[in-house]
């Protein structure tokens, strides 16, 4: 007598089938199957875009000054020394002719912090709106 897998007589016993279930192997397959078929002709299409033609152009930089505070509370502006009065007539002179101006302003390690917020606010008043520090 022949014994089968899958006979009633063989559910009971302790015997483990060889075989694999294909079934979620199939569903895998198609569902992939399909995801390829709709996407494949979406990459192989062209499409046709025109883009804008831009012309390039020409950036100015604005003019630069360096303002250095010294370790004595002094200041330098663009390499000449002077006072906070001199400092506040040069900078508001500088703004009224270079409104876009850029000001760098630089410290010493050692000077006080009183004469540099002094040279910012100077910097403020006389109207220079592009403060960068160092």
């Amino acid at each position: 007598m022949a014994v089968s897998a899958y006979s009633a007589a063989g559910r009971f016993r302790d015997e483990t089938v060889a075989e694999i279930n294909v079934t979620p192997l199939v569903d895998v397959m198609l569902v992939l199957l399909i995801i390829f078929m709709v996407t494949a002709p979406a990459l192989t299409g062209q499409l046709k875009v025109s883009l804008p033609i831009t012309t390039p152009i020409d950036v100015v930089d604005p003019p630069k000054a360096e303002l250095s505070v010294q370790q004595d509370g002094s200041f330098v502006l663009d390499g000449r020394a002077m006072t906070r009065a001199q400092l506040s007539a040069a900078l508001s002179a500088l703004a009224v002719e270079h409104p876009d101006l850029a000001l760098t302003v630089d410290t010493n390690a050692d000077a006080d912090y009183q004469a540099f917020a002094q040279a910012l606010a100077t910097a403020d008043a006389a109207g220079t709106r592009n403060l960068s520090t160092r």
